[in-house]
């Protein structure tokens, strides 16, 4: 369970080092792989890395209280505070209202034994080399690792709700 100081700890550190190539389509869903990087508390020299998947669905019909409706699956139900942060900072999320849906997959883990940032940088090379344009590589905090997903993913949707909006308004959705 993660507590209200770890929650806004991992807000505060968690850091996307690579970015996907493109953003949430507005008429489809769009999945982004994932390597969540993080140093186990307990554990000097060692890196967890954590690999999974997650999808931000098409939004399926129009939500007059979106921030309430979003639905999480595979997520912990209490990284929903992620929403309120956002709100709390006078974030606008109203493109939420379209009832978004999110799906994470399974989780794959492998610990090294390495200093984190030479762990980052090699994880930087390897999609560098791949050019894998769904990849993201984050750094987050080992308890708290599923904030840093939920960050990630909701970062993402406001990168590309201008882009969503411009979309809808061309097809006379909105």
């Amino acid at each position: 369970m993660v507590s209200p100081d770890d929650f806004h700890y991992a807000m505060e550190t968690t850091r996307v080092i690579h970015e996907p190539d493109r953003r949430i389509e507005t008429f489809g869903a769009t999945r982004f792989e994932f390597e969540i990087l993080s140093e186990p508390m307990d554990s000097v020299g060692k890196v967890c890395i954590r690999r999974g998947e997650v999808e931000a669905q098409k939004p399926q019909l129009i939500k007059p209280d979106g921030f309430s409706e979003i639905e999480l699956e595979g997520f912990d139900p209490k990284v929903l505070r992620v929403i309120e942060h956002f709100k709390e900072q006078g974030i606008d999320l109203s493109f939420l209202q379209y009832g978004f849906q999110f799906k994470r997959s399974d989780i794959s883990k492998e610990f090294v034994h390495d200093q984190l940032e030479s762990v980052s940088d090699k994880a930087l090379e390897a999609v560098r080399v791949s050019g894998n344009p769904s990849l993201a590589i984050i750094q987050s905090v080992d308890d708290a690792w599923e904030v840093g997903i939920m960050k990630f993913t909701l970062d993402m949707i406001m990168k590309s709700q201008d882009i969503n909006r411009f979309d809808l308004k061309r097809r006379g959705l909105i």
